[in-house]
């Protein structure tokens, strides 16, 4: 199944139902009055959050969605029935737009269930009516229509560390050896056609994403089209191959390698050149120690922690994994801190705000 991460469609809610015009009939009152009930509401259309970022190509051959339609008032005044709600299951981190009224719904938690249509409302009967001084209503409405609307759906993937680099730079071979993923590996450029996901022991889950290339930002290659799965991340494990620095290239050949995606990353914006970066040189088994060590001095100038990794080591891959979980664990409770930090800062406004409402009072 391919990947896809972004879909239109068109969604319709339900009709209200008809409210209706019937007489109660009782023996012995010739005149019971009036007995016509309401229709039925229409359903709603909600979009609901799941864990399978696959969701969206099931949806691929879809073009509508609708939502039942409101029963009609019936005789005794009983009201139709309401129409049946649709639900759309799309994968947690998708971002749903409304193209016609420009409102947006964000996904950011499993189960999370958002309206994005309301139904119409059932018309009213002619017992509604019934008054003092209409005691024969002949009079009822019909139901209102359904919204309905063209919408967009974008999946930003939510990872707590996205891997990027050049083609071969060892991502999907990195990313299966630290989490047991299943991500297809090959000895050429772009094996990556799809984002990939795992989860390191801990629970935390990276992302690798299609190698990025020089241009990448304006279209070039096909990583430009999963950048935006970078932005949800709490960390980037940029991961720079020691085969940049073969056939006489030296540490010039990986610092360029470093800049080009670097670069790349700048262009895009979106705050992604902002996220705290670890640059991790990988192959390190094709090397020996001193070109390891003037690799490590060559891109300590750009002031990011580096690690080294061979996945033919196992003692590389279990030091590497514990140091990626310590990071992610800082950053979490970094998060943590100011978001307690800025709720304080907020409660003080507030009580600044009605101190000084009171003295006013006084």
């Amino acid at each position: 199944m391919a990947f896809i991460d972004e879909i239109q469609f068109h969604a319709k809610a339900g009709d209200g139902g008809i409210g209706v015009v019937r007489w109660r009939h009782e023996r012995g009152k010739e005149y019971a009055g009036a007995a016509g009930g309401n229709g039925g509401a229409g359903g709603d259309i909600y979009v609901r959050a799941v864990r399978d970022i696959n969701m969206l190509a099931r949806h691929k051959a879809v073009k509508t969605f609708t939502s039942g339609k409101g029963r009609d008032g019936q005789n005794w005044s009983m009201q139709g029935k309401s129409g049946e709600d649709c639900t759309i299951d799309i994968p947690v981190g998708s971002v749903v737009t409304n193209m016609n009224s420009g409102r947006v719904v964000e996904l950011v938690t499993d189960g999370q269930i958002s309206k994005i249509l309301h139904g119409g409302r059932g018309g009213l009967g002619n017992e509604y009516f019934k008054a003092s001084t209409n005691v024969r209503p002949e009079q009822s409405t019909g139901g209102t229509p359904g919204e309905e609307a063209d919408f967009k759906v974008e999946l930003n993937l939510i990872a707590d560390a996205g891997l990027i680099g050049l083609p071969n730079a060892g991502k999907s071979s990195l990313l299966n050896a630290l989490t047991n993923a299943n991500a297809k590996v090959g000895n050429y450029a772009f094996t990556t056609l799809d984002p990939n996901l795992g989860a390191l022991p801990g629970g935390y889950i990276l992302a690798d994403l299609p190698g990025l290339i020089e241009g990448a930002a304006e279209g070039k290659g096909l990583g430009h089209k999963f950048l935006k799965h970078v932005k949800r991340t709490r960390m980037v494990l940029h991961l720079v191959s020691l085969e940049n620095a073969g056939a006489g290239a030296g540490v010039t050949g990986l610092e360029q390698a470093y800049r080009t995606v670097r670069e790349e990353l700048e262009k895009f914006g979106n705050g992604l050149n902002e996220k705290t970066e670890v640059i991790i040189l990988t192959k390190t088994d094709i090397a020996d120690a001193q070109a390891v060590k003037e690799a490590c001095a060559a891109l300590q100038k750009y002031g990011h922690d580096i690690l080294e990794v061979s996945v033919l080591d196992d003692t590389s891959i279990k030091s590497l994994s514990d140091n990626i979980a310590r990071k992610l664990e800082a950053e979490a409770a970094a998060e943590t801190k100011a978001s307690m930090d800025a709720g304080e800062m907020s409660d003080a406004d507030t009580g600044s705000v009605m101190e000084g409402a009171t003295e006013s009072a006084e």
